[in-house]
């Protein structure tokens, strides 16, 4: 079996890694437009809104996991052209639903596709050769390119019809065709990629343990539960007014990409599984003050405080992972449960918030924050063993967690 180097993080490559992260993980960053787009469309119920919202995210994860062994194998933009092709086509059929029904088959459709390009972006960070600066790269593209959807997708909604945020996104799945082909195809560690359709070769790849899945999920649940609730909460606890506490959250989340700069330079400065730890405390305590107070300048601090921690973890996560298993199988595992987290979060922490309360609340996610951190951060002690042995073949993934 030929060798397969690392990939030199070029302009290209960037760019690419960035256009797949950014619309493989697209429907969830920019669900709670999608909701209202579609909840004013069919006069939905809350509830109805969020079953659609529910089918596309789940849709998202499952395809996420089950394709993380194939994102380990050679042919990673073929899978993401695929995928941008399946979830373009269910952008459209979105934007042509004429009635709800069709509207969560369309969505069924565009979630499995993104799942595809986000299982096949994420896996081929692990093959750049240079873990923390390809994550760092990455996840702030992604951050500021979600920004522009983010407006963007209201603004065709409101100026070209209703719907026309579903054809906008379509379009950029075709824009992103050409970008994907300079992603990393193969895996960077010599003997890891099995050829299609080898599957003594593909058997013997180790599976991510449960445990550290259960973990990521749970952290993706807790922290995008809590961001789900925080508009409310902020309004409710600090009497900020809705354009105040909007303005506050939008600006925390592009001043935490401070984070993702500061995470890879933290991780060389004090060690991964040290810097990591004090990220995850810190990101902890800050949600819980978000959730709890009623002054409005330690909600802003709070908010700030949480999302660069939030991201200098994300940022640690992926490059630990990457360095562990450069076939990229565990990076796309562990996108495919933080996705799997994403979408059942919103409704365990509502379930929480009714019945006891915003106190009760913060303890409760301030505790899932440290027991959801302790597999990761296994995981990282794992990535400075690999790292001090220069990278050898992929560690068994069953002993991590």
């Amino acid at each position: 079996m030929k060798e397969h180097k690392a990939s030199a993080l070029t302009f290209g490559v960037a760019v690419a890694l960035v256009a797949g992260v950014t619309l493989g993980n697209g429907g969830a960053n920019v669900m709670p437009v999608f909701v209202d787009d579609f909840a004013s469309r069919f006069r939905m119920s809350d509830a109805g809104a969020g079953l659609v919202a529910a089918t596309q995210l789940m849709a998202t994860a499952v395809v996420t996991l089950l394709l993380a062994e194939r994102a380990a194998r050679p042919g990673r933009v073929r899978m993401t052209r695929l995928g941008l092709a399946v979830a373009g086509v269910g952008f459209l059929g979105a934007t042509a639903a004429p009635e709800p029904v069709t509207l969560i088959l369309a969505n069924l459709v565009l979630g499995a596709g993104l799942g595809a390009v986000y299982a096949a972006a994420t896996a081929a960070l692990a093959a750049t050769d240079d873990a923390d600066k390809a994550s760092a790269i990455t996840i702030s593209g992604v951050v500021g390119v979600t920004a522009l959807l983010i407006m963007a997708v209201p603004e065709a909604n409101h100026n070209l019809g209703e719907g026309a945020g579903f054809l906008l996104m379509a379009l950029c799945c075709l824009a992103a065709w050409p970008l994907v082909r300079r992603l990393p195809d193969r895996p960077a560690t010599p003997g890891t990629a099995p050829a299609a359709g080898d599957r003594s070769a593909g058997a013997s790849m180790a599976k991510p343990s449960v445990v550290l899945l259960a973990g990521t999920a749970l952290l993706w649940a807790v922290t995008q539960g809590a961001w789900s609730y925080a508009s409310v909460l902020g309004r409710q606890h600090t009497g900020m007014s809705h354009s105040a506490v909007s303005a506050v959250l939008a600006i925390s989340s592009v001043v935490a990409l401070v984070g993702a700069v500061i995470g890879p330079a933290a991780a060389q400065r004090f060690g991964r599984m040290r810097s990591m730890a004090a990220f995850v405390s810190v990101q902890a305590l800050a949600m819980a003050l978000l959730i709890f107070t009623h002054d409005p300048v330690l909600f802003v601090g709070a908010a700030v405080l949480w999302q660069a921690c939030q991201l200098a973890v994300l940022v640690q996560t992926l490059a630990a992972a990457a360095l562990i298993d450069p076939t990229g199988r565990l990076v796309a595992s562990l996108s495919g449960a933080g996705a799997l987290g994403t979408g059942v979060g919103p409704l365990a922490v509502g379930s929480v918030l009714d019945g006891a309360g915003a106190g009760v609340l913060s303890v409760v996610l301030a505790i899932g924050t440290f027991v959801a951190s302790l597999p990761l951060l296994r995981m990282t002690v794992a990535s400075t063993a690999v790292t001090q042995e220069q990278r050898p073949a992929p560690a068994p993934l069953s002993e991590i967690g």
